[in-house]
């Protein structure tokens, strides 16, 4: 399960979702030593912290290598960022298009603001790579999750820093179903289980319905984009 090996420290952003799940499997085959960090910003979904635990639980017992390599699990609370946003993820309503032609479940300036403030713990804690699940080639089309952005803040973050920032995006260029098949590649049916069982994608928070691809309403834009991917992947397996 390990691959390109180094003798760095990676920082993941590590939600309990999929994306990021998968994320922290890809920094594991890659760096000495792995930390994560999650956000309470007063999500709807805030149950996705809850399966943080179970999952980091979960990496360590698929793999002796990886309960070595993972280091401390940093959780920070942005309580303003929920304050002004006006969001189907921050406030009670339903989930449905905008004018700008963005879903209102766009919470604006959100992963710029976990970027920012993941620089800034690294930066304490001598760490330079930095590793985000964002993906423009699967998504609800927010404009903070393209490539271009994450560029641009890897620049800014290097610049303001006064140190080599490196922001690392191995789901960028993959669509769903590539990203099921990235944790068979990198944990094999042991990992995808896990994802499975204890990750959590869905916008409303469902833990009740089980479906093959795992828990969640099965009717948000999470939900469907995870469902279509897992659909997809099984069809190939």
């Amino acid at each position: 399960m390990t691959e390109h090996s180094s003798d760095k420290t990676a920082l993941v952003l590590f939600s309990g979702g999929q994306d990021s799940a998968t994320c922290l499997a890809w920094a594991l085959a890659r760096f000495a030593k792995v930390e994560t960090i999650g956000f309470d910003y007063g999500q709807r979904h805030l149950i996705e912290l809850e399966c943080r635990a179970r999952l980091l639980d979960g990496f360590r017992a698929i793999s002796d290598d990886w309960a070595a390599k993972l280091g401390d699990n940093h959780t920070l609370t942005i309580p303003t960022l929920a304050e002004i946003s006006d969001t189907a993820l921050t406030r009670d309503v339903a989930i449905a298009m905008g004018a700008d032609g963005l879903p209102n479940t766009f919470v604006p300036g959100r992963n710029l603001i976990f970027l920012n403030f993941a620089a800034a713990l690294a930066y304490r804690r001598g760490i330079t790579d930095i590793v985000g699940g964002m993906c423009e080639t699967d998504y609800s089309g927010y404009p903070d999750c393209r490539n271009e952005t994450i560029q641009a803040l890897q620049t800014a973050l290097s610049l303001g820093m006064a140190r080599d920032i490196t922001l690392h995006t191995p789901l960028m260029w993959r669509d769903k179903a590539a990203t099921w098949q990235l944790a068979q590649d990198l944990g094999g049916d042991p990992l995808v289980d896990l994802i499975r069982e204890d990750s959590h994608t869905c916008y409303l928070g469902e833990r009740g319905a089980r479906h093959d691809w795992g828990y969640g309403c099965g009717e948000c834009p999470a939900c469907q984009l995870r469902a279509k991917g897992w659909n997809e992947y099984a069809a190939g397996a």
